[in-house]
């Protein structure tokens, strides 16, 4: 019996040798969480290159925040609507969720975080429990909340959250931070298989490595990480738009990829202690 899922116009072109790609994003309106920071911003212009609308979530800088907004809506063309919350407390994610609760709502991605470097002397269980509210409890929550809404909508979507490449490998001194985003990773793809399937909401995750924005530039600038160069570990660091272009291809609307973490590092974990 021949199978009633079966594409019969897509395998027409598919004789001819004519494929269909379809990565744009117009129409679709996505949060960007942390899209005031360096990561995020270039998160955001990737994506309304793609096509989409964005909701730039925000902590504290509401200048730069509108600085981001004015630069991309002139570049792009298209809406950027800026949003003051923390999402580590409830209140914070629920203005969130609550504005992009609409049928123009097609996924999130949550780039909130924060390096946790503390000395030994330092860890407590109060550091410890800000140290996961941050790269932890706020972004899989924030994530879960947007699932549930597409659901609600019976939208189809994706979400993509930023782990680290310490997340995904053992680096020493990184306890507060590496933790809980190994934690993130474990947690996305439990959230890809509820939300999977009928639901066809998709959920995934990027790994940066040492990347020249946001929390790594400051490392970066004071010659911290050359060693990683000089010894071939990796060609060069990361740049922001290699993380960008990552998050795009995993948001893009006919990716079929879900419960994965792509690591962006330029090949450091997998060569680290051989150069």
């Amino acid at each position: 019996m021949a199978s009633k899922y079966l594409d019969q116009g897509r395998q027409t072109k598919r004789t001819r040798y004519e494929y269909e790609f379809a990565d744009r994003l117009d129409g679709r309106r996505i949060l960007v969480a942390g899209g005031g920071g360096g990561l995020g911003a270039a998160v955001c212009g990737r994506l309304m290159q793609m096509g989409a609308d964005i909701v730039l979530g925000y902590v504290s800088d509401r200048g730069r925040a509108e600085d981001i907004k004015d630069a991309l809506e002139e570049q792009y063309g298209r809406e950027v609507y800026p949003h003051r919350a923390d999402i580590t407390s409830d209140a914070g994610c629920a203005v969130l969720i609550d504005e992009v609760d609409d049928q123009a709502f097609y996924g999130a991605v949550v780039c909130v975080g924060d390096p946790s470097r503390i000395s030994p002397a330092g860890y407590t269980v109060e550091t410890v429990q800000t140290a996961l509210r941050v790269n932890y409890t706020g972004p899989i929550l924030l994530a879960r909340g947007c699932a549930e809404v597409l659901a609600a909508n019976n939208q189809p979507g994706a979400i993509v959250l930023l782990s680290s490449m310490q997340g995904v490998a053992p680096f020493p001194g990184s306890l507060l931070y590496s933790g809980p985003k190994s934690a993130l990773v474990h947690a996305a793809r439990i959230l890809a298989q509820e939300y999977g399937g009928s639901n066809n909401i998709r959920v995934n995750v990027v790994a940066p490595g040492v990347t020249e924005s946001g929390m790594a530039l400051a490392s970066i600038a004071s010659g911290k990480y050359d060693s990683f160069i000089d010894d071939g570990v990796i060609p060069r660091f990361g740049y922001p738009e290699d993380i960008a272009r990552s998050v795009g291809f995993l948001m893009s609307a006919d990716n079929y990829i879900t419960g994965q973490t792509l690591v962006v590092d330029g090949g450091l974990t997998l060569r680290r202690g051989t150069g």
